[in-house]
């Protein structure tokens, strides 16, 4: 049995996704959506068809939604398009050192240009300090705020209601820019109820192909474009638009709402079980007991997180250590240590994450493999 649960990674295409790919691979949808040939009409109507349902499932406007690579290119478009586009709204920009490195990156070189990034505290929960965030935004001369919905390590829920409301209150012209790639397809999002300006997604999160993102970008919110050319998608983002890869978005976005609440159910039942279990053989549940059911980080006594995930690997059981954005480096989660996570048991976190895929079986095979590991281990030592 393959087991894997490693889903804030990277998800497997759905089937259905699959068959869109291979529809849109078909003899008359090949065509370039900015040709006026018929074979062009045929795909940009298509091409539209997809960017209209993407922007209904998600609460927004067809003409706020921008299809790119990958959600750290929407990140980048956001945060570095938005700071050089207002540049009289302020130079302060408050963020957490929590988040992606997507948008990590963006507020390093922000800073290196002269912008004045303030990092909110966290909680052990993950969650940012309300009173400093009104406390920086009543001085005034704040641009942007940088946050994510939910956390890719830990699965800590972001009290955006919270942030919006203050951001009214205190800063009303101070914009929001929200990583929503956590998020996507596991709680609902209306993007014109959040209040936020910029939002970014990525579609291999959620069981389509990767290669594409999405950009949300609120009517009357300025940015600059990233990238420049034929000015495809007003503007926005030049480069000859992808049929079949907005079709795949759009079908598994669909997928993904229409089986949110059952897969809600089964995932939560998932994480409540391995979190019992977990328990009972001396392991740390690092992840919040409110976090989003589809992400578990966990220490496991006696095992750093590599030599437990290759353990588990010869079962044919997948999960991660830190954000596979970071893997390679070999490095503590800068994530859990900013949570206030000591370095030694950081240093021991295996991060679990699921689909609406994975059952309880797989469960309950995962914890007979850990205690195989274990028993392996202690004869050993």
């Amino acid at each position: 049995m393959t087991i894997y649960f490693d889903n804030s990674a990277t998800t497997r295409p759905s089937p259905l996704v699959i068959q869109s790919v291979k529809d849109c691979l078909g003899d008359d949808m090949f065509g370039n959506p900015g040709s006026l040939h018929k074979l062009g009409v045929k795909a940009d109507n298509a091409y539209r068809a997809a960017v209209s349902r993407t922007a209904e499932l998600l609460g927004a406007a067809g003409n706020e939604i921008i299809f790119t690579s990958c959600a750290t290119e929407s990140a980048n478009t956001a945060v570095n398009g938005y700071m050089s586009r207002n540049r009289r709204s302020g130079r302060t920009v408050i963020s957490t050192r929590t988040e992606h490195k997507a948008t990590l990156e963006c507020l390093a070189k922000l800073e290196q240009s002269g912008a004045n990034v303030v990092y909110v505290s966290v909680g052990s929960d993950g969650k940012p300090d309300l009173a400093e965030i009104e406390k920086i935004l009543g001085m005034g001369d704040c641009a942007l705020m940088c946050f994510t919905l939910v956390n890719n390590e830990t699965g800590s829920i972001l009290p955006i209601d919270d942030i919006v409301a203050i951001k009214r209150r205190v800063s009303p012209g101070t914009a929001i820019y929200l990583d929503c790639v956590q998020a996507l397809g596991k709680i609902n999002i209306n993007l014109h109820m959040t209040g936020v300006d910029m939002c970014s997604f990525s579609g291999h999160k959620i069981h389509s192909l990767k290669g594409v993102g999405v950009l949300y970008v609120r009517n009357g919110c300025r940015i600059d474009p990233y990238i420049l050319g034929g000015g495809q998608q007003s503007g926005m983002r030049s480069g000859t638009q992808s049929l079949l890869l907005a079709e795949s978005f759009k079908v598994a976005l669909e997928e993904a709402c229409d089986t949110m609440e059952q897969s809600y159910k089964t995932v939560s039942s998932i994480n409540l079980y391995l979190r019992e279990e977990l328990r009972k053989r001396g392991c740390r549940i690092l992840s919040p007991d409110d976090a989003l059911p589809y992400v578990l980080n966990v220490a496991f006594d006696s095992f750093e997180s590599e030599t437990m995930l290759h353990s588990l690997e010869i079962y044919d059981i997948y999960v991660s250590t830190v954000s596979a954005c970071s893997s390679k480096a070999k490095k503590v989660s800068y994530v859990l240590l900013e949570c206030g996570v000591d370095r030694k048991t950081a240093a021991n976190a295996v991060r679990l994450s699921f689909s609406r895929y994975n059952t309880l079986d797989e469960a309950e095979e995962f914890i007979s493999r850990v205690d195989e590991i274990y028993s392996r281990f202690l004869v050993r030592h």
